[in-house]
């Protein structure tokens, strides 16, 4: 990456690992943060893009997103040859921006991004995607192309969709092991022991054990936010899991549970108090 300049707008936890990332394979990187930080070094975004080969835009949801590159001191402003949005948001949102703009759905969380082990599903026009290649291979062992602008969202959101429902029914197992006076911990062994685990209810289940949910990977308040705009984007087709799933975060993040890492939704389920051990 030497040689290349990258604009990196938002600084959480997968943004602060794609910014460590491109400086460690030799990129020069520009940071924004909407909350002022040590390691930020551009006043607006503008002032990050300006002058950047490529920037990478990861914030909290739609708003912020258009917050980051629209008006005065937003990205467009410095007219950059290529923004990269990461954020998940609704497809037509990144339809309605426009620009030089490609949407790249992506998995993993902050430690995938530093060791560059993320994996990307990337919408927009070829020239585009091919542009933005280079940066996002060197942050991920798969970068493919899905289609067009949105087209990235909306996989993305397939795919956290299947996420937080595998949440749902951890945690739902969790409850009804709790309600036969079953151990937490033998519910979850052997659950995560058979073959109906997925390798993400692994890596959940030991926050659930643990009852870990400071430090997240990947926020509640964020996983209720992707889960009700899949249930907007299905439209008239039913999903009924995803729905309910979607209520029961909505629920936990008015509970308090939001800033605390997704696999929390067991406590909104159990009925424990929040912040217990």
């Amino acid at each position: 990456m030497s040689g290349w300049t990258v604009a990196v707008i938002g600084l959480g936890t997968m943004g602060s690992g794609m910014a460590h990332r491109l400086t460690d394979q030799g990129a020069t990187v520009r940071a924004y943060n909407r909350t002022p930080g040590p390691v930020v070094t551009a006043a607006t975004p503008a002032d990050a893009a300006r002058g950047a080969d490529l920037v990478l835009v990861s914030v909290a949801d739609d708003d912020a997103l258009r917050a980051v590159l629209t008006g005065p001191d937003g990205v467009f402003a410095a007219a950059p040859p290529l923004v990269v949005n990461a954020t998940t948001v609704a497809p037509a949102t990144v339809r309605e921006l426009g620009g030089p703009l490609v949407d790249a759905g992506v998995l993993g969380n902050g430690q995938h991004a530093r060791d560059g082990l993320l994996r990307w599903y990337v919408g927009g026009p070829d020239s585009l995607v091919r542009q933005a290649q280079p940066v996002l291979a060197a942050l991920g062992q798969q970068v493919r192309h899905v289609g067009a602008l949105g087209d990235g969202m909306a996989l993305k959101l397939v795919m956290n969709l299947v996420m937080g429902v595998e949440m749902q029914v951890l945690a739902e197992a969790v409850a009804l092991g709790g309600a036969a006076g079953l151990d937490r911990q033998l519910v979850l062994d052997t659950i995560t022991g058979s073959g109906f685990a997925a390798p993400v209810m692994r890596f959940k289940a030991a926050r659930m054990v643990g009852r870990d949910y400071e430090r997240p990977d990947f926020r509640l308040r964020h996983m209720a936010k992707d889960l009700a705009l899949a249930v907007a984007q299905a439209g008239g087709t039913d999903l009924p899991m995803t729905a309910a799933s979607a209520i029961s975060h909505a629920a936990a993040v008015g509970r308090g549970l939001g800033e605390q890492d997704c696999a929390a939704i067991v406590e909104q389920l159990t009925g424990a108090r929040v912040g217990a051990r």
